[in-house]
């Protein structure tokens, strides 16, 4: 959600908005900056619970920064800023971005309920990262009439496959990535990004790794609450050695991370991956991958047997047969590869991403 936030404002700044984004900050002070055009205020944090931040500031803030807003922007599911909009915002118009359903903090949701059920009937607009989450969500669905599917993006410029030599062979830049990045050069490289936590559905992918040929590894980018857990599920079933934890990445190297490796992973197990943006950067790589049916996003941007393969939620037999079909099929993934980064490039740009909010922003602002 920051990334895709950072995005639209740095963009909307550059062609001379006045825009400005309010978030609660990581410690118990506000601070105010300009960051490239946009002016960031963080409200002091008090305390987290839940996953979500409380700042005693933040009503301040909103009945500030929003009394002469043409657009107030929310980005759900974001609680403080949803109620404190409520409340005390002023905007002449509210457009709302729902990202995901609040899917495992039951007890927050049923503080919440009443206050999201009202943001909700009075947005203006609300924009989706994707039709099939729009309709399948018990929040969104009954206010369809005033959605907009927007999906998130990735920018074309970033991202540059390898030239793949022919079927089966890595090429010398390839090699290069790997020896530079700390990989085997001569096993094959399955890839995760992304915080480790529980609706990832890496215990899936550890699970399935005793099921696949010995020089299958699997490279998992990231850290999060579930990493000591899943280090001690790998331990129990006798291939730790096959799996390396790279920890955080820079953004460079993630790029390279998805460069080296042969096949992408998302085995989500939950609603929770409402849309999958690593996901979207593997296809813009030129990586085959394989994902999982959670009923949300994933499986519109992985495309069954055009992009990679979807297998089942929790199935870590089925992950592994999926698994197993890439890594005996060279010319298969280079095939999915290709047309992986064709979607990622035609569907998913930036800049098309930017025309379309700038379109409800206008639709919105004619509206009486």
């Amino acid at each position: 959600m920051e990334n895709h936030i950072r995005h639209i404002a740095e963009a909307f700044a550059a062609q001379g908005h006045d825009v400005t984004v309010l978030v609660t900050n990581t410690s118990n002070r506000t601070s105010i900056e300009m960051m490239n055009g946009v002016k960031v205020i963080k409200a002091a944090r008090q305390i987290h619970v839940q996953s979500a931040p409380i700042s005693m500031q933040f009503p301040y803030w909103v009945a500030k920064t929003t009394h002469q807003a043409d657009i107030v922007h929310l980005h759900a599911p974001y609680p403080i800023g949803e109620a404190c909009n409520l409340l005390f915002g002023r905007g002449k118009k509210t457009v709302m971005t729902w990202q995901s359903d609040v899917v495992r903090q039951k007890t927050l949701l049923k503080f919440y309920t009443p206050i999201l059920q009202q943001v909700l009937k009075r947005a203006d607009h609300i924009i989706l990262s994707s039709e099939i989450y729009g309709r399948s969500s018990p929040w969104v669905s009954p206010h369809l009439h005033k959605c907009t599917a927007v999906p998130l993006s990735i920018d074309p410029a970033r991202f540059k496959p390898l030239n793949t030599a022919s079927e089966g062979l890595k090429t010398a830049e390839m090699l290069g990535l790997r020896q530079r990045l700390g990989l085997p050069a001569d096993k094959f490289l399955l890839l995760s990004v992304g915080r480790l936590r529980y609706y990832k559905g890496l215990n899936d992918l550890i699970r399935a790794l005793p099921q696949l040929p010995p020089d299958v590894i699997a490279v998992l980018v990231g850290i999060g609450p579930m990493a000591n857990e899943w280090r001690a599920l790998a331990q129990s079933l006798g291939v730790s050695d096959r799996i390396i934890w790279p920890g955080e990445a820079s953004d460079a190297d993630v790029l390279d991370y998805y460069r080296a490796c042969d096949v992408y992973i998302n085995p989500a197990n939950s609603r929770a991956e409402a849309f999958g943006i690593s996901i979207l950067e593997a296809l813009a790589s030129g990586l085959p991958v394989i994902s999982t049916e959670v009923g949300t996003a994933t499986s519109w941007i992985n495309l069954h047997e055009v992009t990679g393969l979807v297998t089942p939620p929790s199935d870590p037999a089925a992950l592994a047969s999926a698994i197993l079909t890439l890594y005996n099929a060279p010319a298969l993934r280079q095939a999915y590869a290709s047309t992986a980064q064709h979607r990622a490039f035609s569907e998913f740009n930036e800049n098309l991403m930017l025309q379309r909010i700038e379109a409800v922003y206008q639709n919105v602002s004619r509206e009486k």
